[in-house]
């Protein structure tokens, strides 16, 4: 459910104002999302808005422009979208606190190479709470000890052009290629300092440029063993990346660490942020976990219409949740081939999906863990997949009568 307040916004002229940020052309952003540049154009100059079939053009969009979290979900809901990071794009705060103290925790006894993999599902953020993580390593590593980096999105971007705004996330003067990124942070590390490093969205962008960031920061770390810590951020393709790449040395040696569904503290703290006190009791969070299966843009959409309907049944809330965009946008883009209908059709049916791995081989299945329709959770024969809850179930249902009824 949208935000009336971010609504309110034009959406012309905050696309405009992200686009002059980073002097981004409209025939660029069309290039990058796939679009005309007539319709950037008209976006631009308020002539029209991207339709409800082009959602993830805007999110691309976002990505490209280099918008956090936060200004995504702003330039999503000024064109009356719901927003991407419901969730994840909260400012620090209770939810989670424990757990990223943990994080930081582990992260200090990883031996000889400090290095992790934060992985999330969709809809939770690269990384989720990146403000809260960012400030609660700032008094581990001391604040000018800790770096955030955001690879470039665009594909078109060149050596230059991609070191030189890492080099200036970082606060490194005069970056202009990936030798002077790696002998300014090296600088840093000789000297005898500790460095924390955050890399947001780690998949993101030039193959051959990521795989030279990742040499880097692999080179380095053998080179100044305990002194660079890094948390590398991202979803499915980080994951790929990890698991199938052997030329990303960087990733064999990392630990992983997979992003974890909120328990009851974590529910408590977000129906906070939109219920009134007396109303966030243990009935509620059971329903909550009970009707969402901790998929956060459900718990999110939950909580705001427990805001407006206080009576609304346990059929009532599956109803709505059912019809939630987020499901249908993680739903469709799978369904293109018929053996793919069939299979997700079988498995709609099915209390559980089989045999939970860290890296999951059939592609279809790992497809439906990243786009956060399925999860893994304990059995006493080992972890196994289930579906979030019973509206994606039935939002799953749903499309597929949608698809044979179009076909026929």
């Amino acid at each position: 459910m949208s935000d009336p307040a971010a609504m309110s916004e034009d959406f012309a002229d905050l696309l405009t104002a992200y686009m002059r940020r980073i002097r981004a052309s409209a025939s660029g952003v069309a290039t990058e999302i796939g679009m005309s540049r007539e319709a950037v154009n008209n976006w631009r100059h308020g002539l029209s808005q991207p339709s409800r079939k082009h959602r993830h053009k805007l999110v691309d969009c976002a990505r490209y422009l280099r918008l956090s979290e936060a200004e995504t979900d702003r330039l999503l809901q000024a064109a009356g979208f719901e927003p991407e990071y419901p969730v994840g794009g909260q400012a620090p705060g209770q939810p989670y606190a424990d757990y990223i103290a943990g994080l930081f925790e582990r992260l200090q006894r990883l031996a000889p190479y400090p290095i992790l993999l934060l992985l999330s599902q969709a809809h939770w953020g690269q990384p989720p709470f990146r403000d809260a993580l960012l400030a609660s390593a700032q008094p581990v590593y001391g604040a000018g000890a800790v770096l955030h980096i955001r690879p470039p999105y665009s594909v078109e971007a060149d050596v230059r052009g991609y070191f030189a705004a890492i080099g200036a996330q970082c606060g490194f003067a005069g970056v202009d290629s990936d030798f002077a990124f790696e002998a300014a942070l090296e600088r840093r590390l000789a000297a005898g300092e500790r460095v924390f490093c955050l890399v947001s969205r780690f998949e993101q962008g030039d193959a051959a440029l990521r795989e030279a960031l990742a040499g880097i920061l692999r080179g380095l770390s053998e080179m100044y063993s305990g002194r660079l810590h890094l948390m590398l951020c991202g979803g499915e393709a980080l994951a790929e990346l990890k698991y199938q790449s052997g030329d990303l040395s960087l990733l064999n040696i990392a630990s992983v660490e997979n992003w974890p569904d909120p328990g009851a503290a974590e529910l408590r703290a977000l129906a906070a942020r939109k219920l009134p006190p007396e109303r966030v009791d243990a009935g509620l969070l059971a329903r909550l976990e009970r009707e969402c299966g901790g998929h956060p843009a459900l718990i999110d959409e939950a909580l705001s219409l427990h805001a407006v309907d206080t009576v609304l049944e346990d059929h009532q809330l599956t109803e709505c949740l059912a019809g939630s965009v987020r499901l249908w946008e993680g739903f469709v883009p799978l369904l293109g081939e018929a053996q793919a209908r069939g299979r997700i059709a079988a498995w709609l049916e099915q209390p559980a999906l089989g045999r939970a791995q860290p890296y999951l081989i059939d592609r279809l299945l790992r497809r439906l863990f990243w786009a956060n329709l399925i999860t893994a959770r304990a059995a006493p024969q080992g972890p196994q997949l289930h579906w979030r809850c019973e509206a994606v179930r039935e939002a799953g249902r749903r499309i597929l009568a949608a698809w044979d009824q179009a076909g026929a």
